[in-house]
């Protein structure tokens, strides 16, 4: 059985360095993508249960990462959390359209990331 694994997608590097911390303490296999197209690519090479996506990417912004991950029906499995500095109600309408699961700003309590990311883990899997 493979490990649940999260994608982490951010491209400031404390942010990335305390969201990998805090996934691989909390038991998760990490991987980390810095823009876009990276993480577009992760996924292709093997998809996560859970991705951490930050809004505001090089390359590839948030919400196109995750427009492309929903148009693909082999990914429809993958859960995406949208990070963002941009707490406003617009953008996380604009995330929640473009197919995201849930939304969380920065900055963020580590113990609500962790508990969000566990309920959508699958159940059953460890």
């Amino acid at each position: 059985m493979s490990p649940q694994s999260v994608l982490v997608v951010d491209d400031e590097p404390n942010i990335v360095l305390s969201l990998e911390f805090l996934m691989k303490q909390a038991g998760f296999d990490v991987r980390v993508a810095r823009d876009g197209d990276s993480a577009l690519e992760a996924v292709r090479q093997q998809p996560p249960q859970v991705i951490l996506l930050d809004v505001m990417l090089p390359r590839r912004d948030g919400y196109e990462v995750c427009q492309t991950i929903r148009a693909n029906p082999e990914w429809r499995d993958v859960r995406i959390l949208m990070l963002t500095a941009k707490g406003r109600q617009i953008e996380r309408e604009k995330g929640l359209a473009m197919g995201a699961d849930d939304y969380i700003t920065k900055p963020f309590s580590t113990r609500e990331v962790v508990e969000r990311v566990r309920a959508y883990m699958p159940q059953g899997e460890t």
